[in-house]
């Protein structure tokens, strides 16, 4: 009674067994544990892994699969594979006869069987092992499937299925992880080891290498046993990570979130390699002046589109899933360009205008900003095309004191520095100078805007999307003008020499900077086509030894510039002047530039710059400044230590007057040693006529004010 019950239930069993679900049901629901990044022609770029449960590739079609792993594989598992219709009777004997006799266990589990079992989990071995019950369900759902499957489409599901090794599920990732090769390219030594692997995938490199030898010897493969011995080491070797580019991780871990998918970006997969080429040469050269990591973009001037996203290129980098593309940054002086065509715009200034570039001092309400430029000299009176061109400080911390600290931020808010947030006031006149934080992303798509003639738009990364309303933040002519003195060879030659990264054979607008105590060093520039920006410097936020934009980012920024205008010539003549511009002849009296053809805005032309002759300048004080608070120290013997006391346009017998008392001559600068209080200095007349005044501080050394 209890047997007859035994073969009801498995009868009522193996009635109840669904319907096996299709090939294509089974091809279409695999998901890859990785997500992909793809360019814009659909190659790869990055894979991220995404599910942690198992190492999934793409689903592998069998013709994509090595003969030889087919071969070994039927050697080892199922050699009448093509002769049975899921259940291999000789096998199932062979093994009970075996069982009977107390020999050596041997399996008789089909491809077509494990197949079954791999789609129904119920079918599932248990601590190894199925019970009898799971085998007879097994076998019917085997018998089953070759009804409605083809053997290839078997073999092709079971190779995809399959788990090889550790969290490995399926050949490609098998083939990737253990060899770094796709399914197609492994070789019969490969294959041995693979099929080998299958039936005890975690078993001990030297077991696994054996029985890849006794397959070898059963299939008459022409391959030696001690070759798959030392093959075998490899399933001791950490999972293999290398990607295709891992410049680009921090955007693909932005972008992929979802096992299986694709996002297609408008990168470029030739442009993203020689890119990331280019900065991690120049990394390498620059290890020694500390300097780790590095950024670039490249986008397409017409229609926002980014072609290259490097966002970590260091190869000594601490920090490379960092994105430093979006990180914020020191701007240095790559903000000037925008501040001076605010200044030509509200026709405050032209680009012949003349600016003094000799020290300033400049009250603010943490005390004095005294800016310096970079080189630490001063030009004295240049042009405001000089001045750019040149990356002056003075001129641009002069500049910003007349368009005005808060209206220059507006711009810039406008231009898409969005993380600039506060107040005019928060970042003072340093504004001029770069102190705010900005990342390489805003700086492109704003130089982007110059280059398109003053009209702003959103980038572009996937071509879904949108391209976004165009909007104007600069004139077309001031656009020009500002883009006319950032291709001067010449006008940047005051500060940067003739010969430098920045002079390109074709027409090129380009700027660059360095952020205060050398964190950050910025190129940023763009020809008719193309705008191209790149960043060196270090995530930590230590500082570059002795690195200036010339010699760093400046090299990487030329190197990209030559590579999208070698074939590309059209782009490369220099746009033309937009209606509404007037070109002049200009003479400075005195020379202090040689004369020039110069863009003006309609309105604005001269034709001769004078500058004001020294009797009829306004007498004043130009050291000490007004406020400033000098600290005696107590290091220093005192009578080394002098206050200059100098003035401007003296008249003849003007002198100077300390607290109230006739010091010194004004016409010639005087040595004057300090006195602890608080003083004031007067630039005084022969008639007694006060024309300027200043009031100064010296403290004590600080062992005398404890």
């Amino acid at each position: 009674m209890k047997r007859l019950f035994a073969w009801w239930w498995v009868f009522a069993a193996l009635s109840a067994l669904a319907a096996p679900p299709s090939f294509d049901e089974v091809r279409s629901a695999w998901r890859p544990s990785e997500a992909y990044l793809l360019d814009r022609h659909g190659a790869l770029l990055q894979q991220v892994r995404i599910d942690r449960q198992a190492r999934r590739l793409a689903w592998t079609p069998l013709d994509a699969v090595s003969p030889a792993l087919l071969r070994a594989l039927l050697v080892a598992e199922d050699r009448r594979f093509y002769q049975h219709s899921g259940v291999d009777w000789r096998a199932v004997g062979a093994a009970s006869w075996r069982r009977l006799t107390s020999g050596p266990p041997r399996g008789a589990s089909t491809i077509t069987m494990q197949v079954s079992a791999l789609l129904d989990p119920d079918l599932a071995a248990r601590r190894g092992h199925r019970s009898w019950r799971q085998k007879l369900k097994q076998m019917h759902a085997a018998r089953d499937l070759e009804k409605t499957w083809s053997k290839r489409q078997i073999l092709e599901a079971y190779l995809n299925l399959v788990g090889f090794r550790g969290e490995l599920q399926g050949v490609a990732a098998a083939a990737w992880v253990l060899f770094g090769k796709v399914p197609s390219g492994l070789t019969e030594r490969e294959a041995l080891l693979l099929a080998a692997v299958l039936p005890s995938p975690n078993r001990d490199p030297d077991r696994l290498s054996r029985r890849a030898c006794a397959i070898a010897a059963s299939g008459d493969f022409a391959v030696t046993c001690p070759s798959l011995r030392e093959l075998g080491n490899v399933l001791n070797r950490p999972a293999r990570m290398d990607l295709p580019d891992a410049a680009v991780s921090p955007l693909a871990a932005r972008l992929l979130h979802r096992a299986g998918a694709a996002v297609t970006t408008t990168l470029d997969i030739t442009m993203q390699r020689r890119v990331s080429q280019f900065l991690a040469q120049q990394l390498h050269g620059l290890m020694r002046r500390n300097v780790r990591d590095g950024a670039a973009v490249v986008v397409d001037n017409a229609s926002g589109e980014i072609l290259a996203y490097v966002g970590s290129a260091g190869p000594y980098s601490k920090a490379r899933q960092v994105d430093g593309v979006r990180a914020p940054r020191q701007a240095g002086s790559t903000l000037k360009p925008f501040l001076y065509a605010l200044a030509l715009e509200r026709r405050y200034l032209t680009a012949a205008s003349l600016l003094n570039d000799t020290p300033v001092h400049l009250e603010t309400s943490s005390g004095l900003y005294i800016p310096q430029n970079y080189d630490r000299d001063f030009k004295g009176t240049v042009s405001v095309r000089t001045a750019l061109a040149g990356s002056l400080n003075v001129p641009a911390v002069r500049t910003l004191a007349l368009v005005g600290v808060q209206r220059f931020r507006d711009q810039l808010h406008d231009l898409g520095y969005l993380g600039i947030t506060e107040a005019g006031e928060y970042y003072g006149f340093s504004l001029a100078l770069g102190s705010a934080e900005v990342s390489l992303l805003e700086q492109v798509n704003a130089y982007r805007t110059l280059a398109n003639a003053g009209l702003w738009s959103p980038l572009r990364l996937q071509p879904g999307d949108a391209a976004g309303p165009r909007r104007r933040v600069i004139t077309e002519q001031t656009s020009f003008i500002v883009a006319d003195i950032l291709a001067d060879r010449a006008g940047r030659a005051i500060t940067f020499g003739l010969e430098n990264p920045l002079t390109t054979r074709y027409w090129t607008a380009v700027k660059t900077g360095t952020s205060k105590d050398m964190r950050d060093n910025w190129c940023i520039g763009f020809s008719r086509r193309y705008t191209v920006g790149v960043w060196v410097g270090n995530f930590e936020g230590d500082s570059m030894h002795d690195v200036s934009g010339i010699t760093g980012a400046g090299p990487v920024w030329r190197e990209i510039m030559d590579e999208l205008h070698a074939a590309d010539p059209a782009f490369s003549r220099p746009p033309e002047p937009p209606a509404g511009l007037a070109i002049s002849e200009v003479r400075f009296e005195p020379a202090l530039e040689p004369p020039r053809a110069e863009w003006f805005l309609p309105g604005t032309e001269v034709a001769s710059i004078r500058l004001t002759p020294p009797e009829r300048r306004r007498p004043r004080i130009v050291s000490p400044p007004n406020g400033v608070v000098i600290a005696l120290d107590p290091d220093v013997p005192a009578g080394n230590q002098a206050v200059i006391f100098l003035a401007q346009a003296a008249q003849p017998g003007a002198r100077f007057h300390l607290d109230g008392l006739s010091l010194a001559p004004a016409h010639q600068r005087h040595k004057w040693t300090p006195v602890p209080g608080k003083h004031r200095l007067g630039l005084v007349g022969p008639d007694g006529k006060v024309f300027d005044a200043v009031d100064f501080t010296v403290r004590p050394p600080r062992e005398q004010a404890n």
